[in-house]
């Protein structure tokens, strides 16, 4: 019932957000939005509800918006918590899920954080994506150096996703099973899964996932997989092979990291459309766009275009159903840790401001639910 909706008004959005949102990038410094009116009302300086929210657009667009979320942040400060109950209607464990997280020793299992996503995520009506059950990183070192054979490691890995799942039956939308399996190349990553365990492990997942809980959406998650190349091909073949032979994957996250020095993905809604014909939903599920710094108005314009691309990209696509950010603040971003001179990547600056990003997402969000 949104698909009309959304494919009949996307299509305007571009030209209508260059008359919008140039006149905003040149108006202030480089990403930033012109001052605005504080808000009124609300306990802890919490603005009042306000319709013009990405949840409220998103929801009239037929798309849900979220945010992977810092556990430490969300516990110690209210601004950023308000925030993300405020403008977002689904939310992503950045961390806490992860293997290393939750079961930092074998056997013994620490859901304290991901439990207070949970309970946060219910009180303020969002759906949680699980993130993730089967990854080449952050496995803590009893399992990396644990010097087992298949048949146990085989074993570990069934138990370790059975336990996790089942711990968070009937509460967790869309889970990332298995994340970033593949390399550029479109070969398997040479993971310790893939070594000890065979190809054979990424259906197990699945299939040990659903039987944990039959209802959750489970999704394969990779990055570079926005357009159309050897490994978007990749995952399409696995998908396509994986759903003949009866195995338990309905969704596909594409990440969505990008940096400006490269081309927008204009091709991202011929990608998804062909995992649409496969019967799986999509999602963009990390995205962000790094900027080498200082920033200047043409990269932030390249940003703005980048978060649109994506963005539209999903709303052109039928059964695509989200759209996450990962991490919405420049305060938590991951990337200035990781690409030495690049940042800026988020929707809202160090000081939980609004940038020129935001207006970006607000303004396609807009066009595609009216």
């Amino acid at each position: 019932m949104i698909k009309m909706t959304r494919v009949a008004t996307v299509g305007a959005a571009a030209a209508g957000l260059m008359a919008f949102l140039v006149p905003n990038v040149m108006a202030s410094s480089p990403g930033q939005q012109p001052p605005a009116a504080p808000a009124k009302g609300g306990p802890h300086g919490k603005p009042a509800p306000s319709p013009q929210t990405l949840r409220a657009l998103a929801d009239r667009a037929g798309i849900h918006i979220g945010t992977a979320v810092n556990a430490d942040a969300l516990a110690g400060e209210p601004q950023y918590a308000d925030l993300v109950g405020a403008q977002f209607n689904s939310v992503t464990p950045e961390n806490a899920m992860k293997w290393d997280a939750v079961e930092p020793t074998r056997g013994t299992y620490n859901y304290t954080q991901a439990d207070q996503l949970v309970a946060f995520a219910k009180a303020h009506g969002q759906l949680v994506r699980g993130h993730t059950l089967v990854w080449h990183n952050q496995l803590p070192s009893w399992v990396t150096a644990g010097d087992f054979s298949a048949a146990e490691l085989r074993e570990i890995l069934h138990q370790h996703i059975t336990a996790e799942v089942s711990h968070f039956k009937g509460k967790i939308w869309q889970w990332d099973v298995v994340n970033e399996a593949f390399n550029e190349d479109g070969t398997l990553r040479d993971s310790i899964w893939l070594q000890k365990l065979g190809p054979g492990y990424i259906a197990d997942a699945f299939r040990w996932a659903h039987q944990a809980d039959p209802k959750a959406i489970l999704f394969y998650n990779d990055y570079n997989i926005d357009g159309v190349n050897p490994k978007s091909n990749a995952v399409y073949d696995l998908v396509s092979s994986l759903r003949k032979q009866g195995v338990p994957i309905q969704g596909v996250g594409d990440q969505g990291h990008l940096d400006v020095q490269y081309p927008a993905p204009h091709d991202i809604a011929t990608n998804l459309a062909r995992f649409d014909k496969l019967g799986v939903q999509t999602a963009i599920t990390e995205a962000d766009v790094r900027i080498p710094l200082p920033a200047d108005n043409t990269e932030v314009e390249a940003q703005n275009e980048a978060y649109q691309t994506l963005l539209e990209g999903c709303l052109l696509t039928r059964h695509c159903t989200d759209f996450t950010v990962w991490g919405f603040t420049d305060k938590y971003s991951w990337v200035p840790g990781t690409f030495t001179g690049e940042g800026q990547a988020n929707i809202y600056d160090e000081n939980y401001q609004p940038k020129t990003a935001y207006t970006a997402i607000s303004q396609d969000l807009t066009l595609a639910g009216r």
